[in-house]
């Protein structure tokens, strides 16, 4: 189980504008990854601002509850607590095929005992919606790392951003305050710190 501080700064680009990003910067690695998002059939996790997913890798699956952090208020960047757990590719598979039928699933680990702390024993979660991205992590200035994302929706929809995760806020500022001047990246709250689970719910389609 991994517990993390995830503080970041996202904001969704033009296609034009995330292309020169990804051809300006050294690559350091890149991969495909499934996102399967769960909630309960009351939205309970929706209710509470928790985003509850299974991502698939190539070799291996997590799921990752992200609980909303103080942070958050106290900067103009995305923070959240993510409580992480390993899952073989075989477990997960089984969970998402059961979500597909529409037959309620059960997080354990870590992320399960927090469910059954905050909304009791039989916390049954049900498939909501999906994404798949293409993730470019590259070294940026000052030795901090940025990340690609080029995701594609149910229905079809597609979206580019760009992401910088730090733990030192200063830095996540003058990285973005840079690359904002350079490659004359506008925000706006349309296109900032918008949570993919968010726009994988406005263009969902029937699971």
């Amino acid at each position: 189980m991994a517990k993390n501080s995830e503080i970041e700064a996202k904001i969704i680009l033009p296609q034009k504008t995330y292309q020169q990003l990804c051809d300006n910067f050294t690559i350091k690695s890149n991969f495909d990854q499934e996102n399967y998002y769960f909630d309960t059939a009351d939205s309970s996790l929706k209710n509470m601002q928790i985003s509850c997913r299974i991502r698939i890798f190539n070799n291996y699956a997590e799921q990752t509850l992200k609980i909303p952090s103080k942070i958050a208020k106290q900067t103009n960047f995305h923070a959240a607590t993510e409580l992480t757990d390993t899952l073989t590719l075989t477990e997960a598979q089984e969970m998402i095929n059961s979500g597909q039928q529409h037959i309620p699933v059960t997080f354990g680990k870590t992320g399960g005992h927090f469910l059954i702390e905050h909304l009791g024993q039989n916390c049954e979660l049900y498939l909501q919606t999906f994404s798949k991205t293409h993730r470019i992590l590259a070294y940026g200035p000052q030795n901090c790392e940025l990340t690609f994302d080029d995701t594609v929706y149910p229905d079809g929809y597609e979206d580019y951003e760009l992401e910088i995760e730090n733990p030192k806020i200063s830095l996540i500022s003058d990285v973005l305050n840079l690359l904002k001047k350079e490659y004359v990246i506008k925000q706006s709250p349309a296109n900032t710190n918008q949570a993919k689970i968010k726009r994988a719910f406005e263009h969902r389609a029937r699971i």
